[in-house]
């Protein structure tokens, strides 16, 4: 059997709107000023503490560390009002994930560091969450990605082995978890990171989802 894992925000989901607009939300109830769109992209990927941390540091003071987790639940709470307002699947998503699961019978998972309770409604709310036999949010192990045991975890939920794995990711965090969990990977080039996908440790680098079963046999020498 052979599995795909893949990371959410950023590469099966664009939902840096809506983490944008929660963000936002939370700065200016603290009489800090909006961020713009571009620039909150580019802060996401390391969980939402990082992602809440960035924002106030990058508006003036940094949080101290007593206030974090008040701003961190402030924000979740934001963000749970509004979790697929405007986040969407990338363009192809579906037709992958329906090829590879009901065509192809790959077995699935997601392993993300966005909180498991969030993962788990929006995979619900945009009808994805059928197509998943394992979901890890970042708290649902003890560490996270880039740490490479978040994604070994996956591979063991999904009942698989190394070698018939490959993850799928948009991040320097996807990158170096796969790497260093001795699993093959493919990156996308629209995700969210600051480094060009291309210079990142990945296998593969797609541009569009259609790309994607063409590159995942290549590498499984399917």
């Amino acid at each position: 059997m052979k599995a795909v894992i893949f990371d959410l925000d950023g590469t099966l989901v664009d939902s840096a709107p809506d983490l944008c607009g929660a963000l936002n939300r939370l700065l200016e109830r603290e009489g800090r000023q909006r961020l713009d769109l571009g620039v909150v992209r580019g802060m996401i990927g390391d969980g939402v503490q990082k992602l809440v941390e960035r924002g106030f540091a990058e508006t003036g003071a940094p949080l101290d560390d007593d206030a974090t987790p008040t701003m961190v639940d402030g924000f979740m709470d934001l963000y749970e009002e509004m979790l697929t307002d405007e986040t969407v699947p990338f363009p192809g998503v579906v037709a992958v994930l329906d090829g590879l699961k009901a065509n192809r019978h790959f077995v699935l998972g997601v392993c993300t560091n966005k909180p498991q309770s969030a993962t788990i409604k929006i995979l619900a709310e945009l009808n994805l969450a059928h197509y998943f036999s394992a979901v890890l949010g970042g708290d649902a192990c003890s560490v996270r990605k880039p740490d490479p045991g978040h994604v070994l975890a996956t591979v063991e939920a999904l009942g698989v082995t190394a070698e018939q794995v490959v993850v799928v990711g948009d991040s320097p965090n996807d990158a170096y978890a796969a790497r260093d969990a001795g699993l093959r990977s493919v990156l996308v080039s629209f995700g969210y990171t600051s480094i060009p996908p291309r210079e990142l440790p990945a296998n593969a680098v797609i541009d569009h989802y259609d790309e994607l079963p063409a590159a995942i046999d290549r590498l499984l020498g399917a």
